[in-house]
């Protein structure tokens, strides 16, 4: 059975205390942050982190974040804390910012898919920083999604997936940002951006300088994999996804020719984006880029309960929060591009 919290209207500290309750207990929690929802458990305790591999049916060498709520928390799980990491920390913290840093021995190795590194972050969400408050300890949560599937941005995502299978949701709305958080390896220098996400590039240059985009953003594979999305398929409907990347009027000419095209072969086509077209359903994304990255999961998660055969995306320009929506259209896509 699986108790569902809501706190869409009111956060009341009592029912947060229950789900803190079932984290202390070794169970599972989703909950929301800014970015999407996190399926949780005791970051220290081995077991309740395995149920969540269990859970997502995810493979054992993708490591897992670790949420905190206080810089304390930090010391504990790192063995090293460079100043880069402090300076990050002071500037972006709480918010969508994970850190890669050596790991102390209390975090068990499940966590981190065997490694010496640990991925570490503080959610600028009320409802995650008080259940990791009243739990008194670090949570691992990686997204609150059946493995390589859309990331869930609400409650009804996370029950699509898990009611019945976990003891607890706490429902806490919509997500803001709607993508992960940004990902930063501080072990090697420069510092290496493993995954693009919810704090852009450019801001966090603008704190410690250069930092070098690892391969695996563009999609390049990986034998080891030092944070979530680097190594397997993520955010995929089980619809065929297709991103057309070029300038705007050449994509939209070329996802109306593939319209025709695919229905021509008797198929249902969906497209995602921030035009309107002739397709079967259209979900408009929004104009600025901050709307697309927010309801980009929502528009995947869509089309795969309307049953299209194929999913048109729109590109966008790699700048600000586009380089974290164009990375997980192109997983979602298995790389499925037409440049034009």
């Amino acid at each position: 059975m699986t108790i569902i919290i809501n706190v869409r209207e009111r956060i009341e500290e009592w029912k947060i205390r229950i789900a803190a309750g079932f984290i202390r207990e070794g169970k599972l929690v989703a909950f929301p942050t800014e970015t999407v929802y996190g399926l949780g458990a005791n970051a220290l305790d081995e077991n309740a982190v395995k149920r969540i591999f269990e859970a997502k049916g995810r493979p054992a060498d993708n490591p897992l974040i670790i949420h905190i709520a206080s810089f304390e928390q930090l010391e504990v799980l790192a063995k090293e804390i460079p100043e880069e990491a402090e300076m990050l920390a002071k500037r972006f913290w709480p918010g969508p910012l994970t850190l890669v840093l050596p790991k102390s021995e209390v975090v068990p190795r499940v966590i981190t898919g065997g490694l010496d590194t640990v991925a570490v972050r503080m959610p600028a969400h009320e409802i995650a920083l008080k259940l990791i408050e009243l739990s008194e300890r670090p949570i691992a949560a990686p997204s609150a999604n059946i493995s390589g599937k859309p990331s869930p941005t609400s409650a009804h995502h996370v029950a699509e997936d898990f009611y019945g299978k976990i003891e607890c949701i706490i429902d806490g709305g919509e997500t803001r940002i709607g993508v992960e958080s940004t990902v930063i390896d501080l072990t090697e220098w420069p510092p290496v951006l493993l995954r693009p996400g919810g704090l852009p590039l450019e801001e966090i240059e603008k704190v410690i300088g250069e930092i070098r985009i690892h391969p695996a953003v563009y999609g390049k594979s990986v034998d080891t994999a030092k944070a979530p999305g680097m190594k397997y398929r993520h955010y995929a409907p089980s619809a065929e996804v297709i991103v057309v990347e070029g300038p705007r009027d050449k994509v939209r000419r070329k996802i109306e020719e593939l319209i025709a095209k695919f229905k021509e072969e008797g198929k249902k086509v969906g497209v995602i984006g921030s035009g309107s077209y002739d397709a079967d359903e259209v979900f408009y994304l929004g104009d600025t880029v901050e709307e697309i990255a927010r309801n980009l999961f929502k528009a995947l998660r869509h089309m795969d309960r309307t049953g299209v055969d194929v999913i048109l995306a729109e590109g966008v320009e790699e700048k600000g929060l586009g380089l974290a929506v164009m990375n997980r259209l192109r997983k979602a896509s298995g790389y499925r591009i037409i440049k034009v």
